[in-house]
């Protein structure tokens, strides 16, 4: 007779073969999965990145990249250790950002031969219907031509109506927009544990989630990095907006962007949000 562990193990792997079949997926990337601690760029792990989703992108799958790290970039660029509060300076840091991001992203896609576009996003063009149809339209030409579309928020423009207010928001509604069929969020922790696992060393990570609970919820803990806007609250909200919306949506840790393959080759890696069966959609 099979034990209950033997058979919720085999019931999670079962869940993860679906993921290998994901068709459209957006893949979002964080601060902390950037840079540094001090907020310098990691180049090592941009060049994995740029590799590992040109290696997807090869294998047919349409990839949307979203990426935070614009006010960090800009910050180094300038020489400050610290984000700042005030919004003008975060404004002028992005517009510094956003550039140098791009050349850096760049630089990295074109080694392997993959194109890449930047899109910059606001929270009206998303919730206003003949807006968000002229943003899904522009995507899906470029991932059509076999481009990768790189999103990141406006933060150069945003004001408080129009923010996002954090790049997990975001990459939840770009996918619910593209009808994406999965949703990566690569950070700075393996996923969701029992407990902060930072604090608690008998913590446990939860592989899978098949609903989001209140008492769910209350395990998010908070961010660790000084450039960062999201932690793990954030990421919670933005699995409910896919789950919701018939998206898979899987929260690992980004340190290796390599993780990716082991995600789409069904491995029991970091914690899977399973979309709700009643609207699940299978975009293709």
């Amino acid at each position: 007779m099979f034990s209950s562990i033997f058979i919720l193990k085999f019931n999670r792997m079962k869940n993860r073969e679906i993921l290998k079949h994901k068709q459209k997926i957006v893949v979002k990337i964080g601060t902390s999965s950037l840079s540094y601690p001090n907020g310098r760029m990691n180049f090592h792990s941009i060049e994995k990145l740029a590799y590992a989703l040109s290696a997807v992108r090869r294998r047919g799958i349409k990839i949307i990249l979203v990426t935070s790290g614009a006010i960090g970039v800009g910050a180094g660029r300038v020489g400050l250790i610290e984000k700042p509060e005030e919004l003008s300076k975060k404004q002028a840091l992005a517009a510094v950002g956003q550039a140098e991001l791009m050349k850096i992203y760049q630089k990295f896609f074109e080694e392997y031969n993959q194109i890449v576009a930047q899109v910059l996003l606001t929270k009206d063009i998303v919730d206003i219907p003949s807006r968000n149809l002229h943003a899904k339209r522009t995507m899906n030409k470029l991932l059509d031509m076999g481009i990768i579309p790189i999103i990141n928020e406006n933060d150069t423009i945003a004001t408080y109506e129009i923010e996002f207010g954090d790049n997990d928001s975001l990459s939840a509604m770009v996918a619910s927009l593209m009808e994406a069929d999965l949703l990566v969020m690569l950070s700075d922790i393996d996923g969701l544990y029992s407990a902060d696992p930072r604090i608690e060393t008998a913590a446990e990570i939860i592989h899978s989630v098949k609903e989001i609970t209140p008492e769910l919820e209350q395990l998010a803990t908070g961010s660790g990095s000084s450039f960062s806007t999201g932690g793990m609250v954030t990421k919670i909200a933005a699995a409910k907006i896919c789950v919701q919306d018939g998206i898979d949506c899987v929260i690992t840790n980004g340190s290796d962007p390599g993780i990716i393959f082991d995600i789409l080759d069904g491995k029991e890696i970091g914690t899977h949000f399973m979309a709700r069966k009643e609207t699940y959609i299978n975009h293709g």
